[in-house]
C-alpha cells in the first residue's frame, strides 16, 4: 500500500510517495515504473497538486442503492455517465468559487475516485483490476440549478464542468481494497455523508471495466464512482468541506460566495 501525491517544489512539479509528513521523492512515470531519487521533502514546505493529470474525469449518476431508494427511482440497468472537462480540476487546500455567471445551490458531493494506471480498452471485469493503478476522493461539485433548467435539454456537463469544480485529491492510494472503505463529507463541521463503497450498484471492478467498452480510458484517467444520501448546499458565505476516506485521504476545500 502506498500514497501518491504530486506536489510543486522550487517552481517545480514532482511526485512521489508520502508517510507521516515525509514525501519520498520519484523519478519516471508515476504509473510506469517510478525509481526511487532518494531524496525527500516535507508535505509542510511544498505546494500539493491534483495527485495526477486526467484526460478526462467519467462521472456516475445513480449509483448508490440508498441514494436510488430515497428518490423512489429504478436501478440502472447500465451505467449513467457524463464527463467533466479538465479545466474543472482542482487540487486539496484550493478555494471553490460561485460561478459569477450562476446564481443557485451548488451542491457538493462526496465520492470515491477511480485512477487508471494503464491504457484501458474493452477489458473484461476478471482482468481490470491489472488496469487500476489505486483510488482517490473526490468531490463532484453541482450547480445543481442547471441540470433541469432547460425542458429539453438535461445540462450535466455544464452544471459540473464549471472552473474549480472537478475536485479530488488529496493522493492516490494502492493497493486498498475499496469494498471495505466508506465516503464521509464534512460541512462546516458537521457530517452530512456517510456512506459504504459496497452500496453501490456497479462497484469499482465491474464499473471500470463497463465503462473501459464506452470510451478507451488512459492512464491518469479517474472514473468518479457517484454519490449517495446526504447531498446539500454549501450556503454560507465561506463553508469549509471535507470529503474523507480512511485508508485514501481527507481532501480539504473551502468554497466562497
Amino acid at each position: 500500500m502506498a500514497q501518491w501525491l504530486r506536489f510543486e517544489q522550487d517552481g517545480q512539479t514532482k511526485f512521489g510517495t508520502f508517510d507521516n509528513e515525509t514525501i519520498t521523492i520519484h523519478s519516471g512515470d508515476m504509473f510506469s515504473g517510478p525509481t526511487d531519487t532518494g531524496e525527500t521533502a516535507q508535505l509542510a514546505d511544498v505546494k500539493v497538486l491534483t495527485p495526477c493529470d486526467p484526460s478526462k474525469m467519467v462521472c456516475l449518476w445513480n449509483n448508490f442503492r440508498a441514494l436510488t431508494a430515497k428518490m423512489e427511482g429504478q436501478i440502472p440497468e447500465e451505467p449513467l455517465w457524463f464527463l467533466k472537462a479538465p479545466s474543472s480540476y482542482l487540487g486539496t487546500g484550493e478555494t471553490i468559487r460561485r460561478p459569477k455567471s450562476y446564481d443557485g445551490p451548488v451542491v457538493y458531493e462526496g465520492e470515491i475516485g477511480i485512477v487508471i494506471g494503464k491504457q484501458c480498452s474493452e477489458v473484461p471485469e476478471d482482468q481490470i483490476a491489472d488496469y487500476i493503478f489505486g483510488y482517490t476522493c473526490i468531490n463532484d461539485v453541482t450547480a445543481v440549478k442547471l441540470i433541469s433548467k432547460d425542458e429539453t435539454f438535461a445540462q450535466w456537463t455544464r452544471s459540473k464542468s464549471f472552473d474549480g469544480f472537478g475536485v479530488f485529491g488529496p493522493a492516490i492510494a494502492t493497493g486498498v481494497d475499496p469494498m471495505s472503505l466508506s465516503i464521509k463529507t464534512i460541512l462546516n463541521g458537521d457530517e452530512r455523508q456517510n456512506y459504504p463503497v459496497n452500496d453501490m450498484t456497479f462497484p469499482p471492478h465491474k464499473l471500470a471495466s463497463l465503462i473501459s467498452h464506452d470510451v478507451t480510458l488512459m492512464p491518469g484517467d479517474i472514473i468518479a464512482c457517484g454519490t449517495s444520501v446526504g447531498v446539500g448546499s454549501m450556503k454560507e458565505p465561506e463553508n469549509s468541506v471535507q470529503i474523507i476516506i480512511d485508508g485514501i485521504g481527507t481532501l480539504s476545500n473551502t468554497f466562497v460566495q
